[in-house]
């Protein structure tokens, strides 16, 4: 699989003392220097999650999932240590030496990852919390295994996070961004307070003001920021013809992503003209990439341009059925939103495979 590193840039030479002795401690090159360090954040995470776990819980029995349990206690306690890792991880890889400092983008690529991974765990281990429960139907967690269990669930997301955190490449990104999204958007149906929000659209889950519409929210705007990540450094090395090419598929990527947080900050029910011009942009947007990726980038494999086609007519056959009435909104949005993401990440595959290929051309002269 191409490996293509969100911190490709060439690393400087350490410029103080201290900067060559920061350098020697934290050797982000290292494999096992980096090992090193999630497992010893993974060990402080047990210890100090455990500890908590024994203060909040009073070496009591807890059920396994719902509120004051067991299950959440280790779910909140994981995301927070998933999202303090991957910020740690991310400045664990950058240089010491390095004179660049880091740009405004770059805290929020940063901020927006780590809420990421933050939430993933989160949900990740609430959804097998209730699904536990299903299992052992009136069953307690004792008093031992809430203290062992949390601060478990605790070090193994924040060894994962700062795992992932170390060693991003847009493969992982978007997979992260999938899972997030997938997440996110899932927990919000499941705690949605009306019953027939399907029977409208999928922006009816960030119509209220309670808590699930937060989180479809801010699902959103976080996946905007995370597609805008993705479009800066998917198109950093496509080798094209066409240079002026690649800035276009660029800033069709940035719009998609821009308008998909602009989705979560305009609910529907406050702001209707805005939510619906910038859904509709980023449809459009989309539609625009498809149409002239061809041109600006000339060696995209025609298999995908084909399947890109293939994609922007089952969404327009969508959109007909709708306003025909044979499809409800809610079902049009949904595949859309899939084909949209998943062209996404096969052009990332296939932009990986063309700065591949293009290195041996370019080392042989």
């Amino acid at each position: 699989m191409t490996r293509t590193s969100l911190d490709s840039r060439a690393p400087e030479p350490p410029a103080t003392r201290r900067d060559r002795t920061a350098a020697r401690l934290v050797d982000a090159t290292s494999e096992r220097s980096l090992e090193s360090l999630g497992l010893g954040l993974g060990a402080v995470a047990f210890v100090v999650v455990g500890l908590a776990a024994l203060v909040a819980f009073g070496f009591q029995p807890a059920p396994i999932a719902g509120p004051g349990s067991a299950g959440q206690f280790a779910a909140i306690a994981s995301g927070i240590t998933a999202l303090a890792a991957v910020i740690a991880g991310r400045f664990a890889v950058r240089d010491p030496g390095s004179r660049r400092r880091m740009s405004a983008l770059d805290y929020v690529d940063v901020g927006a990852l780590a809420f990421a991974h933050g939430v993933i765990a989160l949900l990740g281990w609430t959804l097998l919390a209730v699904i536990l429960e299903q299992a052992f139907i009136g069953a307690e967690v004792f008093p031992l295994a809430v203290v062992l269990l949390s601060g478990a669930a605790a070090a193994t997301s924040g060894y994962v996070a700062f795992y992932s955190s170390t060693h991003m490449d847009l493969q992982l990104l978007a997979a992260v961004l999938a899972v997030f999204l997938v997440f996110g958007v899932l927990a919000s149906m499941l705690t949605a307070s009306d019953p027939d929000w399907w029977k409208d659209n999928l922006s009816a889950l960030g119509m209220s003001s309670n808590v699930s519409a937060f989180a479809f929210n801010i699902t959103i705007i976080v996946a905007g920021f995370l597609v805008t990540t993705l479009a800066r450094y998917s198109t950093r090395g496509i080798p094209s013809a066409n240079p002026k090419g690649v800035s276009r598929v660029r800033v069709c990527l940035s719009v998609v992503g821009v308008f998909l947080g602009l989705v979560g900050v305009f609910p529907v029910d406050e702001f209707f003209a805005l939510h619906t011009a910038v859904a509709s942009g980023m449809v459009v947007a989309y539609g625009v990439l498809v149409i002239g990726l061809p041109a600006w980038i000339t060696g995209i494999p025609r298999a995908f341009v084909a399947l890109g086609w293939l994609f922007l007519a089952v969404t327009l056959v969508l959109a007909v059925l709708f306003f025909t009435g044979y499809y409800t909104l809610t079902a049009v949005e949904l595949v859309a939103g899939i084909l949209v993401f998943t062209w996404i990440v096969l052009f990332i595959r296939n932009a990986a495979a063309l700065e591949q290929d293009a290195r041996p051309a370019v080392s042989a002269r």
